[in-house]
């Protein structure tokens, strides 16, 4: 079965790490040929290109531009035409809109991923509803139970994202002593990792208040990763810089921008906490950290509720900096917790989110729909 990803490429998080793991794991599942698409080049087309699977670029569409949408409909209309796909995925509300008609006029079955939390009230969003998919595939239960304010009555299914197992990971590897050398960290430190994008929701503001209330605990550092991709990021970032000054954590703070080797910083660390002030709609990053032997510390909303469990993290109650302080605390000095949730971690994991099983699911998601289709 030929698949068609259809993305926007402008951008790099959790939705993009999806199509890279797809592309990278896809002989683990030789019924499905992923395609992909993307309007505008950059880290996901490089990563995807590198993978060797096809990648059509669209071209640049911006909606304030009628003739960029025109252009790129065009494209992919001459591209439906020439290659037969049995599906079509749309990632965002932004692809479904501009895309999403031209592959129902090509009479090509058409899925909608959420990967989102959707409000029903965003201009995209309304957009997006105007076409209505054979099916949504929808990234977590949490997701899931807020699809009616965008398809309602559209059937859907919970398929959680592939998320790589990390083989093996050790506490006192060679690579672990390097990393830490690099960003300034003392071996015997205990390091707090956030990977995030530099978006107030994400909880950077609470995880800095949090780490405030433990400044007299020693032995503790906490790396931030994630860089500004957006002016309002830039400075959200610059902010949270002057937070961390007026605490008086900044010496024991690094923010590290965007990188590339996540996998690698995540197993020179030792925690992982990111506090989310507003719903994760499912968490890759959590999953990610379990893979790496991480305890994940993070709040009781949104998708975290559905990975997190007490034999590998712990889950605080939204905006109770007290309440995460405490759980910091706990982690940071009770070594044989830490280690007991370390070693549970990479099983919960796999159970979630292991690529092949995953994978499998979206392959029988995409034959049911083509046999009803041909039905």
């Amino acid at each position: 079965m030929r698949v068609l990803h259809i993305c926007s490429g402008n951008l790099y998080g959790g939705v993009e790490t999806i199509q890279v793991t797809l592309a990278r794991y896809r002989d683990q599942c030789p019924e499905i040929d992923p395609h992909f698409t993307v309007s505008f080049e950059g880290r996901l087309s490089q990563e995807l290109r590198t993978l060797e699977v096809p990648v059509y670029n669209l071209g640049a569409v911006r909606v304030r531009n009628p003739i960029s949408v025109w252009a790129a409909r065009a494209r992919l209309r001459e591209l439906l035409s020439l290659l037969r796909y049995d599906a079509a995925i749309c990632h965002s509300a932004w692809t479904q809109a501009i895309f999403g008609p031209i592959v129902q006029s090509a009479k090509v079955p058409l899925l909608f991923w959420l990967h989102g939390a959707p409000s029903g009230r965003h201009w995209l969003e309304r957009w997006a509803k105007l076409t209505r998919p054979e099916k949504v595939i929808c990234c977590s239960e949490f997701a899931a139970s807020l699809l009616w304010k965008l398809y309602p009555g559209v059937s859907s299914e919970v398929l959680y994202p592939p998320v790589p197992s990390i083989v093996n990971p050790t506490s006192d590897s060679v690579e672990r002593i390097a990393t830490r050398r690099e960003l300034g960290t003392p071996f015997d430190t205990v390091v707090i990792v956030q990977v995030s994008r530099m978006e107030a929701w994400k909880g950077h503001r609470l995880h800095l208040e949090a780490l405030a209330k433990i400044r007299d605990l020693p032995g503790w550092m906490c790396w931030f990763v994630g860089g500004a991709q957006r002016t309002a990021e830039a400075s959200y970032l610059n902010e949270l810089r002057r937070t961390a000054e007026r605490y008086g954590i900044a010496d024991r703070l690094r923010f590290l921008g965007q990188r590339t080797d996540i996998q690698r910083l995540l197993s020179a660390a030792d925690l992982f906490c990111q506090p989310n002030t507003g719903p994760e709609p499912f968490g890759i990053v959590f999953v990610e950290a379990l893979s790496s032997g991480l305890p994940v510390i993070t709040t009781a909303t949104g998708g975290g509720l559905e990975i997190v469990n007490s034999n590998c993290g712990v889950l605080t109650s939204p905006s109770d900096a007290g309440a995460l302080a405490a759980a910091l605390r706990q982690l940071v000095t009770d070594s044989e917790l830490r280690v007991r949730m370390s070693d549970s971690a990479p099983a919960r994991a796999r159970e979630l989110c292991e690529p092949s099983q995953q994978i499998m699911r979206l392959a029988a998601v995409v034959e049911t729909l083509s046999r009803r289709r041909a039905a």
